[in-house]
């Protein structure tokens, strides 16, 4: 059928608008370049101001990312107030022991003095993320953004989160369903060599025999972990506040601190993963960068889906 000059441009705006349809779902390092220059600056310069009177708290601010991303999507609701009619993520259980959101309102107030209405929060957490890791000795890797800012937060949608006692086939279903791989879990697993954790969320390993648990290693956390108390111990005692890949040789000596750290060992396949890790520091900084990138891009709101919030607290 031959088509007549009219219909063919029709056809051609047709198909330009699809493909701007397409790039504006992508996200993109440099987004911000136009926008607002300075964006990843201020999120940078705030983090470290942040991270000098509380050197711990870059460790929540990547949980924080990671509990975001696999609620709904990376939209930053996870930085959302509960009301009067609905509880809200960060009010979940799950997210109760969540440090930093005080943080994220100061770079968000700098942000929007700079450039009023442009950098979503769930940018922001991303970049954020990024630069903890940075501050802790991890390499710098460059951050895509687009994303806006989702309206919705549910503290029943927390229950997608995995918790410290799930096993190897538990974990690599979940993670597959965000679309991530066993050994991007493997490799985002490695951020437990960073931060704290509360004793109720491995005390079964303690007063119960697990023979997964090296005993000189349980002999001293029963210490820290009496029962009945919900202290904290660092996830890494040796090196808590450096982003390296010691997480993986104790993993190796069975000093992994959960049930879901431990069982990264379960196969001959994540096995040999965990070891390769743990014998290449590089190698890890550069799979961990590649991951969390990948894991950046779960289930995004770009273009009009979502929203810029002005105050990451609240909805506009």
């Amino acid at each position: 059928m031959a088509w007549g000059r009219g219909a063919m441009l029709v056809a051609l705006v047709v198909a330009l608008c699809l493909s701007a349809l397409g790039a504006d779902a992508q996200l993109k390092v440099g987004y911000y370049s136009y926008g607002c220059p300075a964006a990843e600056l201020i999120v940078k310069e705030e983090v470290e101001k942040a991270l000098i009177d509380d050197p711990g708290v870059g460790a929540d601010l990547l949980r924080m990312h990671f509990h975001d991303c696999f609620v709904r999507g990376c939209d930053g609701s996870v930085l959302i107030d509960s009301t009067e009619d609905n509880t809200a993520e960060k009010d979940a259980q799950v997210n109760l022991t969540l440090e930093g959101f005080e943080i994220i309102d100061a770079i968000k107030e700098k942000l929007e003095a700079a450039c009023k209405g442009v950098v979503s929060c769930a940018d922001l957490l991303a970049f954020a993320a990024r630069d903890s890791v940075v501050h802790y000795g991890g390499i710098h890797y460059r951050v895509p953004a687009g994303r806006k800012d989702g309206t919705v937060s549910k503290e029943g949608d927390t229950s997608i989160l995995p918790s410290s006692a799930l096993d190897l086939t538990e974990l690599t279903k979940l993670f597959i369903s965000k679309g991530l791989s066993q050994n991007d879990m493997i490799t985002l697993s490695g951020a437990h060599t960073v931060g704290i954790a509360h004793c109720d969320a491995f005390t079964d390993r303690l007063y119960d025999t697990d023979e997964t648990l090296d005993q000189k290693y349980a002999k001293a956390l029963r210490k820290q972990c009496p029962p009945g108390s919900n202290n904290t111990v660092s996830m890494d005692p040796k090196s808590p506040q450096r982003f390296d890949n010691h997480y993986y040789r104790s993993l190796l000596k069975n000093r992994g601190l959960f049930t879901s750290d431990q069982t990264l060992l379960s196969t001959q396949g994540t096995t040999t993963q965990v070891k390769r890790l743990a014998s290449n520091y590089k190698r890890f900084q550069r799979k961990f960068a590649a991951a969390i990138v990948k894991m950046g891009e779960i289930g995004i709101l770009t273009g009009s889906e979502g929203e810029v919030r002005a105050n990451c607290r609240k909805i506009n």
